[in-house]
């Protein structure tokens, strides 16, 4: 009997969707490059499973049925184009090549034209949830040709997490629209990381609480509105003793690594003129905690004014958590913003509803308030930003006073909260009929004679100003986000 799919590359991600389509009867064929990988698998992990090892890529398509579905769970970049140029070949008509792994949206939309070219179907799909998800049910993004969808729903909808009985995986879009949703996922995930960093921050080095203290704070709010995949993973590492009884937390070295799709997401937002301000602004803070050596001087060369808190703790607590919750609510209103300029600019029909409810299982930000996101999609399918949803429009009413007290103590005591105060900022800028660039574009017609709009006149007329008196009438081009 045949495989029903095959999967290449057999690191943690790879080796547990294999053990996962296993429990969930479906046989599976493995390569990969390092052949001692594939017999240490075989007599480990899924020794006694209906898993059958491949020692060559014309191996592993012989044991496929067609038609033959092999899945990519390899490094992004080259490397998958180098498995796609040599699996073409040992391929037939309406065979499938999937990569699930973080490939750049754009590269996928690359494949699946140049895949359809060949006679063959291409899936970018994005897995999120880790070893654990991936081991026992991950949210799960297709897109690509959607032709082949049909062919491997069964099996994805099979091994993805389950919320309320439904599968956290559902078809996303053409191209590229399944790595472009999962690139979003991981920006929200290094903004919500970011904005738990700040309230640690603010907990342990504003108010002067232990690790012990905080801990019972992270896994009360879990048990809240805050309740998560990360506050609770946040409470389980701050409960975690070394050999010598001391919280492992204070031993790890504050230098954050990122693999790239947080910056991917930041570059995309600039490239649509979308204010994405709080991921961009985690991104930068792993940035900043890299220089790590830097800092330390900088800390000796310019030393903190230290500052004693002196207010109520209790309350400060409640301030912190409500700065908590109304960032994180900007930082997915700022996700789901871009998802839709993005589905503007390429053309995708994104269903947002049923990206939260793929986002509520499985994945990494995996939360109780996506919930209130599908509901709010599913009452106003065409709603412009999460902050106009009644839900969400009462929930930052009700957070912003301590929202605001929280972002005082950062500046007041030295404590840096970057994505507490941009996603601030943004709430304060989103709701400000006039801003200031009505100076800005004075300026930019001054220096460059780029024109501007009359709020007298209707929009897309515009003027130019001879503001020194010999500066001419000429217009430059004018310049819009």
């Amino acid at each position: 009997m045949k495989a029903n799919i095959g999967l290449i590359g057999l690191a943690v991600m790879g080796q547990n969707l294999v053990l996962n389509m296993n429990d969930n009867g479906y046989k599976v064929a493995v390569y990969n490059r390092t052949s001692t990988k594939v017999d240490d698998f075989l007599e480990g992990p899924a020794k006694g499973t209906e898993v059958i090892g491949a020692y060559s890529l014309e191996d592993l398509v012989e044991k496929l049925e067609a038609p033959r579905r092999v899945m990519l769970m390899v490094k992004a970049g080259s490397v998958v184009d180098d498995y796609i140029e040599k699996l073409i070949p040992l391929l037939s008509k309406g065979d499938i090549i999937i990569d699930g792994g973080n490939s750049l949206y754009s590269d996928t939309n690359r494949r699946t034209e140049y895949l359809a070219e060949k006679g063959l179907s291409y899936i970018g799909t994005g897995v999120s949830g880790g070893e654990e998800g991936a081991r026992h049910g991950p949210s799960i993004m297709p897109g690509g040709n959607k032709a082949a969808w049909e062919a491997v729903k069964p099996i994805f909808q099979a091994i993805s997490a389950k919320v309320d009985g439904q599968p956290c995986c559902e078809w996303v879009g053409d191209n590229g629209g399944g790595h472009y949703v999962k690139m979003v996922h991981n920006g929200i995930e290094y903004g919500d990381m970011q904005l738990i960093c700040e309230a640690y921050q603010l907990l342990h080095e504003g108010l002067e609480l232990s690790i012990d203290e905080i801990q019972a704070i992270f896994a009360e709010w879990n048990t809240g509105v805050l309740d998560s995949y990360l506050v609770e993973i946040t409470a389980n590492i701050l409960a975690y003793k070394d050999e010598q009884g001391q919280p492992l937390l204070n031993y790890i070295l504050d230098t954050a690594g990122q693999k790239g799709t947080g910056k991917w997401t930041g570059m995309n937002a600039l490239d649509l003129g979308a204010p994405l301000t709080l991921i961009a602004e985690s991104v930068f803070a792993r940035c900043l905690s890299s220089q790590k050596d830097a800092r330390v001087k900088a800390a000796e060369y310019l030393p903190k004014n230290k500052v004693a808190f002196s207010g109520d703790k209790a309350e400060m607590v409640q301030a912190i958590h409500d700065a908590l919750y109304a960032s994180k609510i900007i930082s997915y209103a700022q996700g789901f913003q871009l998802m839709r300029e993005a589905a503007k600019e390429y053309n995708w029909t994104l269903n947002y509803g049923d990206i939260a409810l793929m986002w509520r299982g499985g994945c990494i930000i995996r939360s109780q308030f996506l919930g209130n996101i599908k509901q709010a999609y599913d009452s106003n399918p065409e709603l412009d930003n999460l902050l106009l949803d009644d839900y969400f429009a009462a929930a930052m009413k009700q957070a912003e006073a301590g929202w605001r007290k929280a972002a005082i103590l950062g500046i007041e005591l030295s404590v840096p909260t970057p994505a507490f105060s941009s996603a601030l900022a943004y709430y304060d800028g989103y709701r400000t009929a006039r801003l200031p660039a009505n100076l800005l574009q004075a300026q930019r017609d001054y220096f460059g004679a780029h024109s501007y709009e009359r709020t007298d006149k209707p929009r897309g007329e515009f003027f130019h100003t001879d503001w020194t008196g010999h500066g001419g009438k000429t217009a430059s081009s004018t310049y819009n986000v």
